[in-house]
């Protein structure tokens, strides 16, 4: 049984930062693909970032690259979304989420575990 519990959402002004963790548990964790995924309200769940077992292969959208930094600790069993020069869009919904594959996806499909979800919001 695999549980994904995000955590660090919260309100920031437009330019500032957050860090967003995701705790996981599981037998599969250490050795699986981990991405997040963000839904703004009225809109489509999409991808942000992702990474593989190591942290070696990194994937990011063109919406947030430069500006966000996804990376894993193995041994506390946790992904962080550290979110830079944030910008009013980026307010949503962030969920973190793991994939059984060798690769990264960018899509949802091959993920089959999520988290709850937890809300960034962004003031301009």
């Amino acid at each position: 049984q695999v549980q994904l519990v995000e955590s660090g959402g919260g309100l920031v002004q437009a330019g500032g930062s957050l860090r967003l963790s995701c705790a996981a548990s599981g037998r599969t964790v250490s050795s699986s693909v981990m991405g997040w995924f963000r839904q703004a309200p009225g809109k489509e769940r999409e991808f942000v970032a992702a990474l593989n077992w190591s942290g070696g292969i990194t994937r990011y959208a063109d919406s947030v690259k430069g500006r966000f930094t996804i990376s894993r600790d193995n041994a506390k069993n946790t992904v962080y979304l550290q979110m830079s020069s944030l910008k009013p869009e980026d307010t949503a919904v962030y969920y973190c989420a793991l994939s059984l594959l060798f690769v990264v996806p960018t899509t949802e499909g091959p993920y089959k575990h999520w988290g709850q979800g937890t809300q960034v919001t962004v003031s301009s």
